[in-house]
């Protein structure tokens, strides 16, 4: 929190901030900044229980009826409490169902026109591979931390963001050239220039890429490129070409909207709106990397792994 409380300080004095509004709800509709803009303010939650892609026994049903739709939210409810476990389970998965529903912040409703999946085009609700594509995830080796993810390594979090099992919040911080955009997972942060300057050269590439915004309308656009081949969007790396939208529908609804493009894995570009709420709670820190006793747990158990192969033969031999 400390250090969100300080970037936030220095922000304010980095970013002209044109006469925004505070960040607690409006007491009225369609705030707008000194330049005539919408004030995007706010820390916004992402949480939903509706699924990216559409399940496929609902075919080409694109909303749910109420009844189906307080079925759905039941399972889903039901499914991932882990206290509700078999009575026999092995050792592998009892610590996978080591933590209960207390831990988590999975989202309990589906939106609120309860869609069967968050991609809205193509119509069927599907993400368009390629096909024959090896969707399999990259190998990752065990020789330090720089083997594994990003994510393991508390680095980064992939582009675009969606509904996970906790830390479903991010807040825009808005100036009149820059907005600014903190994720509460991982605790990252965007800084999105909206004065026309051109993205960087294809030599540089980042893990969350190089962002431009500008505003069509009453929207802000936010184009990212220049992406490195250590970022994962569902099988999309270095070739990801990530469109943001982001346009205040009401005083505690911003819509989000995002369309990606990657030849190279899907045959088309994909499209995606999650209606977000506005959260009128802080967002803390997520001191992920200070706690990452798992990072030193994956090396340690390698390394025994590695000593127990060494033994091995020499336990053999001298039979």
């Amino acid at each position: 929190m400390a250090r969100l409380a300080c970037f936030a300080i220095m922000l304010s004095v980095a970013l002209p901030t044109a006469g925004l509004a505070q960040t607690s709800a409006p007491d009225t509709w369609n705030p707008r900044t000194a330049d005539g803009h919408p004030n995007l303010q706010g820390v916004w939650d992402y949480r939903t229980m509706t699924p990216l892609e559409r399940p496929t026994e609902l075919g080409d049903q694109k909303f749910f009826t109420n009844e189906e739709a307080a079925a759905f939210q039941q399972q889903g409810v039901e499914r991932r409490d882990k206290d509700q476990r078999a009575d026999e389970v092995g050792a592998a998965q009892d610590v996978r169902n080591a933590y209960n529903e207390f831990w988590w912040d999975y989202g309990k409703t589906l939106t609120a026109d309860k869609r069967t999946s968050l991609i809205v085009d193509p119509p069927d609700g599907q993400i368009p591979y390629k096909e024959g594509l090896d969707r399999g995830r990259r190998q990752r080796g065990y020789d330090g931390p720089e083997s594994r993810g990003l994510w393991e390594r508390c680095m980064t979090r992939d582009l675009p963001r969606l509904s996970g099992a906790y830390n479903n919040n991010f807040q825009i911080i808005q100036g009149a050239d820059h907005v600014a955009i903190v994720n509460e997972m991982i605790h990252e942060v965007r800084m999105i220039p909206l004065d026309g300057r051109p993205h960087v050269g294809d030599g540089i590439r980042q893990w969350q890429g190089d962002s431009r915004g500008q505003w069509d309308g009453d929207t802000l656009v936010i184009e990212t490129t220049n992406f490195t081949d250590r970022t994962n969007f569902r099988g999309s790396h270095e070739n990801l070409h990530l469109v943001e939208r982001l346009t205040r529908m009401d005083a505690d609804t911003l819509l989000y909207e995002f369309t990606v493009e990657d030849p190279t894995v899907w045959t088309q570009p994909w499209s995606v709106a999650v209606p977000m709420i506005r959260n009128t709670e802080l967002m803390y820190e997520y001191a992920c990397h200070e706690g990452n006793y798992g990072m030193t747990n994956l090396l340690n158990g390698a390394r025994v792994q590695e000593k127990a192969a060494m033994v091995a033969p020499t336990t053999e031999s001298s039979r």
